[in-house]
């Protein structure tokens, strides 16, 4: 039984951010569910302290939204901004690592955002993009954060 909790805990532990819903605006009004809507969510980087990205995307509403059955469109724009000291307490970093992924359809879409290292120019980038089981978007969207030269970015 403790070998479960442990392992649960553990899974719990090593899952990607969890997005934090700061607001939306409906962009079409449906008679029956949800309207349509642009959502924005913020998560902090679960490995760097100090660093949070805001995540605006397309929710379908209607019936199908309403039910978690609708696909979302695959546009996303992402802004990451320092909002504290910055600092690595998990220690280094990969060059390329999912930092966070979230459900856009029932089945095979994902919004993903990606942490990459500009070692040369001590930056973390962040990349936010859609893919899907067959047939992915090349829609995408960009942000990096500047970490100060007195702050190396450790990198495994």
């Amino acid at each position: 039984m403790k070998t479960l909790t442990c392992l649960a805990l553990c899974s719990l532990l090593a899952t990607p951010a969890l997005a934090e819903n700061v607001g939306e605006v409906s962009t079409a009004f449906k008679l029956i569910g949800p309207n349509h809507k642009v959502v924005v969510e913020a998560y902090d980087d679960p490995k760097v302290a100090g660093v949070a990205c805001y995540v605006s995307r397309a929710k379908t509403g209607g019936l199908s939204g309403a039910f978690g059955l609708a696909e979302d469109k695959a546009e996303a724009s992402i802004a990451c901004r320092q909002v504290g000291e910055i600092g690595f307490p998990k220690g280094a970093l990969p060059q390329q690592e999912e930092v966070f992924s979230e459900r856009a359809s029932i089945l095979f879409k994902r919004v993903r955002v990606v942490r990459m290292v500009d070692k040369a120019r001590n930056t973390l980038v962040y990349l936010t993009y859609t893919d899907r089981l067959i047939d992915g978007s090349p829609q995408n969207s960009v942000t990096a954060v500047p970490v100060s030269r007195e702050t190396a970015i450790p990198l495994k």
